[in-house]
């Protein structure tokens, strides 16, 4: 019912930044809380940042905060992931979902759609 796109990746050196999208559609989810997954090679999809549904609270993953800060704009279905001090550790594909509910949770289960994903890469 919904379609989700995400965009932004690309090659970084580290220390640089990139600022991933993603864009609804077929729907809307201002009423959803929205997350940013990822999955590097060899390893298991794991929870980066979650947005709920007004964009008043957020929740991410130990290893990117201070880093990494996602926001949101309803009027434009479009969740955004803002990467700074890129590390190696950070090369995955990168994922963006919409929860059934609109509170914010890490749990994968809870994210019912989701995007095709984009790389991004961090390499000297």
């Amino acid at each position: 019912q919904v379609q989700l796109v995400e965009s932004g990746g690309g090659s970084v050196q580290p220390g640089g930044s990139l600022r991933l999208s993603c864009a609804a559609a077929g729907g809307t989810f201002d009423n959803n809380a929205m997350g940013w997954f990822r999955q590097a090679p060899g390893k298991e999809r794991e929870f980066v940042a979650a947005i709920n549904w007004s964009g008043a609270s957020t929740l991410y993953t130990d290893s990117v905060k201070g880093r990494f800060t996602i926001s949101r704009d309803n009027a434009k279905n479009t969740v955004y992931l803002q990467m700074n001090s890129l590390k190696p550790e950070d090369t995955a594909v990168y994922y963006c979902a919409r929860s059934k509910y609109g509170f914010i949770d890490r749990t994968a289960s809870v994210y019912i759609y989701w995007g095709q994903g984009t790389q991004v890469t961090v390499s000297s």
